[in-house]
């Protein structure tokens, strides 16, 4: 991704969440794995930067697209199901990345370990009406450098391929 600095969510609560994010070093919430994805406007074109939980699968960063429980997918992930380079920020290390849908026996083996990391998305899952996608986003071309906050976590392995839709 080429152009130089992504348009931060419009949303308040994620736009302070990336700034504490970016002051904290990528540590906003002790004990929370939070990481910045930046994905291309499905439409416009223009980069576009969230804040969100994670969870290690082997290599794989797992993200949630509950959308807080809204019926309807959030817009990083329909930008992902149109362009799925990305680029991810973990602590203070940034690099390329490819997402794509966990598939179903993925989903179905990570959703416990989700919801054990962030008990919330269980609620949200049961609200959003829809099923709500798993994601995995993986560096691309093993060009990971992660900050501080990602060293020393525990994952689980797993891997399979799938498309986002």
């Amino acid at each position: 991704m080429t152009q130089a600095q992504p348009t931060d969510s419009p949303n308040p609560w994620v736009a302070g969440h990336i700034r504490r994010f970016e002051e904290t070093g990528g540590v906003p919430r002790p004990g929370i794995r939070d990481l910045l994805l930046t994905t291309r406007g499905r439409r416009s074109g223009v980069l576009r930067r969230t804040a969100l939980a994670y969870v290690r699968d082997g290599e794989a960063y797992v993200l949630t697209a509950s959308n807080a429980g809204a019926a309807h997918h959030p817009a990083w992930y329909l930008n992902l199901t149109a362009d799925p380079a990305v680029t991810l920020q973990v602590g203070t290390g940034t690099f390329a990345a490819v997402a794509r849908r966990a598939t179903p026996a993925e989903a179905e083996r990570l959703w416990p370990v989700v919801v054990a990391a962030m008990p919330s998305y269980e609620a949200y899952r049961a609200s959003a009406g829809r099923e709500v996608p798993l994601v995995l986003v993986t560096p691309a071309g093993g060009a990971e450098r992660g900050g501080p906050a990602d060293r020393g976590g525990r994952g689980i392995r797993g891997s399979g391929a799938s498309s986002l839709r």
